[in-house]
Order: structure tokens, then sequence, then C-alpha cells
């Protein structure tokens, strides 16, 4: 693991600056290509049968969940024919709100999927602790519906990086990193779908 960052004040930004960039280079070196490998088949076989992509995360991790909808569905189909199903759990506020006040916040998630996730679904969960309440009773009730989940996690990973069938841990102890690199590999996951489906030509014609 990178450790604590920071550990001392700094006076300059660019100071600063310098150190976070060495935070990042260090985060990616700590990521498991083969858990990128293993996290995109998982999302291919569920394009492939038409399955729905469900998203979740708290906070900055909910805005990776909701930019996730935004590259997932409206990027990979742009010049494929990839017809992507997505939803982001982190979106709704009404409903997220209605599930908080009156069953509890740690159902918030969980009760949408109970509600809407069938077989043949899969769950990304996007979480820097990887042991936010709400994003582990997902990730179990995904696991014994027999839904494939992908977690992004931090810090030391968490419950739910132990339920998920991929894991996707960046060992680093600093919210902005960890968040900075999740968000990183939803770009890859997403860019990495809509070209496996275009031709050489189409990708040099194309912007990602």
């Amino acid at each position: 693991m990178t450790g604590k960052f920071p550990t001392r004040p700094y006076d300059a930004a660019e100071g600063y600056f310098h150190a976070y960039r060495d935070e990042i280079a260090q985060a990616w070196e700590s990521v498991d290509e083969m858990a990128i490998a293993r996290g995109a088949t998982l999302l291919r076989e569920c394009l492939a049968r038409d399955g729905v992509i469900y998203a979740c995360g708290n906070g900055g991790s909910a805005a990776i969940a909701n930019h996730l909808l935004c590259d997932f569905q409206k990027g990979i189909q742009t010049g494929t024919t990839i017809k992507p199903r997505v939803v982001s759990l982190s979106s709704h506020l009404e409903l997220i709100t209605a599930i908080a006040n009156d069953i509890g916040y740690d159902d918030i998630f969980v009760y949408q999927l109970k509600t809407m996730a069938r077989a043949g679904d899969l769950l990304m969960t996007i979480s820097s602790s990887g042991d936010s309440e709400n994003i582990v009773r997902a990730a179990q009730w995904a696991k014994d519906s027999s839904i494939p989940t992908i977690s992004l996690v931090g810090f030391s990973g968490g419950r739910s990086a132990k339920i998920a069938d991929v894991a996707i841990h960046v060992t680093a102890e600093n919210y902005g990193v960890v968040e900075d690199v999740h968000q990183s590999v939803m770009h890859i996951f997403a860019q990495f779908l809509r070209q496996s489906q275009m031709t050489p030509e189409a990708i040099k014609q194309s912007k990602f």
C-alpha cells in the first residue's frame, strides 16, 4: 500500500501537485491487470446476453456510478451495434430518500436490486473503503442471487472486495487518489468495450 497521504503540510501548491502525482502513479502500479481483464470479460458477457449493468456508490463514488451510466450507455454504443442497458442505483434521488427514510440508508441499493435485477444482469459497486454497509448489502444480495459483481475498492479493500467475483483494488489511502483511479478504470472499461466492436479504420476516425 502506498501509505497515508499527506503526512505533512505543503506550503506550495506545486509541491503538493508533484506528491499527489507520485501517489497516483504508485496507486496505478497496485492495480492487478488480470482483475481488469476478468472484469472486462464479465461486462462483455453481460452485454452479449442483453443483461442490465447496475452501478452504485456513495459520495464521490456515486458520481462515478452516474458517470458510468453516461459512458456505458451512450459511449459504448457510439459507432457500434451494442445497445447497453445500464442503471445507476445512485441517481434516483426521490427513490433513494424514500428508501432511506422509510426503511434505512443501508438498504438504498439492495432494495432497488431486489426490485429490478434479474438473472443475467451484473452489478458494479464503487467504494473507496469497500466497507459501506449499503454497498456490502448490495454485493451480498447479488452474490446470493448468482448475479456477477465487480467491486472497485481502495484502502484495505473492505468486505465488498471479498464478496465480489472480481475486485479491482487500488491500494492507496487517499480518497482522491482512489477515486481518480476508479474513474479511469471506468473509462478504460467503456472505451475498451466500444473499440472491441469497431473496425481499425473506424477507430482511427473516431474520438474517444
